[in-house]
């Protein structure tokens, strides 16, 4: 099975957290011990673990971990700082609504248990973020074995950024749909765009992709347009960050780069997410908020620097892909297609159930 051969991006065992430092990757494999609220907070930031649903268990598991040296204080004492704390790590990455919707789970649990101790209540916090991690693996199953359905022997698949393993519990949202095509005995290409600045694309993606045993061919950003030219790729399948109550969907710079040259040449464009992605109190892509990132990520590259001194930089994280360049949203519950408004509306009620 393609799952043994696959790297994790969090581990949590005997009340131990540790990430794999995905900034050291691909050529060392380096997973880190976390210990404090600013640790965390700073693998998160410097994108030592990163991927939407990865950085929610991340946040998860943090919060619990970090609020434990307060299992001996009274349970309101408990609770205030396991909301500072939230709020906290919360201000880590902005954009994707996985890690706030994780930590406010978190602390939601707390504010609707009745235990006694904090030490009781830490344990119940613990499970709960367990909870997270395996409904995680689970909806990744899912988006695999319904996105799988739109991948045809012969099939030329053109990716963006990571939504592999690395960027979930495990299988991935955009990757997972790959890897259950590859267990089907299904014959494919992927084109892994590189992904500029921090080459998520060549460092992860073709990395997680080669281990695994698929037929991967990485490209720079500026050869989509060439590749979907000579009639090399058939469908785009990437991850999101953030989904507006419209379907504008964040993810990754460069994304909207790709929906249009789909759109252009007539080839279906899906986004696979989890529903928790979906964020209904966000009307429109004008209301995400863009995470902008220091300049040296642009004016250096591998180290070295590649621009002028004192170059100014415009550096976002994530661009914002209008819905109706997105054919259909690959989620646990199928496969969403428009009116947007309507059906993700649907799908949110469902996950309320």
């Amino acid at each position: 099975m393609v799952t043994d051969k696959l790297p994790k991006a969090v581990i949590y065992k005997d009340g131990k957290l540790s990430f794999l430092d995905q900034t050291k990757l691909p050529m060392y494999e380096i997973y880190e011990e976390q210990h404090t609220p600013e640790q965390i907070y700073n693998s998160i930031k410097m994108l030592k673990v990163r991927g939407a649903p990865a950085i929610g268990i991340a946040g998860a598991y943090g919060l619990v971990v970090s609020v434990k040296k307060y299992i001996n204080e009274p349970v309101d004492k408990f609770i205030m700082e396991l909301k500072k704390t939230g709020e906290y790590l919360n201000s880590s990455r902005p954009t994707a609504v996985n890690l706030s919707w994780a930590v406010n789970r978190i602390i939601q649990r707390a504010e609707n248990s009745f235990f006694n101790s904090s030490n009781e209540l830490w344990y119940e916090l613990e499970r709960e973020a367990e909870n997270i991690y395996n409904e995680d693996k689970k909806i990744c199953a899912n988006i695999g074995r319904y996105g799988a359905e739109l991948i045809y022997d012969n099939f030329g698949i053109l990716t963006h950024c990571n939504a592999g393993a690395l960027a979930v519990s495990e299988l991935g949202t955009a990757l997972s749909p790959i890897y259950t095509a590859l267990n089907e005995g299904k014959t494919f290409k992927v084109y892994a765009d590189e992904t500029r600045p921090l080459l998520q694309g060549a460092r992860l993606t073709s990395y997680e992709l080669q281990t695994a045993g698929v037929d991967v061919t990485l490209i720079c950003d500026n050869m989509a347009a060439y590749a979907m030219s000579k009639g090399l790729i058939d469908v785009v399948i990437v991850g999101c960050d953030r989904v507006a109550a419209n379907g504008d969907t964040a993810n990754k710079i460069g994304t909207m780069n790709v929906a249009v040259l789909a759109n252009y040449f007539k080839i279906p464009f899906y986004a696979a997410c989890p529903s928790s992605t979906f964020d209904n109190m966000t009307l429109t892509g004008n209301d995400i908020v863009i995470e902008l990132r220091d300049s040296s990520e642009v004016t250096h590259f591998g180290g070295v620097q590649t621009a002028p001194d004192n170059m100014k930089v415009l550096n976002p994280a994530f661009d914002v892909t209008p819905n109706e360049l997105i054919t259909g949203f690959i989620t646990e519950y199928g496969i969403i297609k428009p009116p947007y408004v309507i059906n993700l509306e649907n799908i949110l009620h469902k996950g309320r159930k």
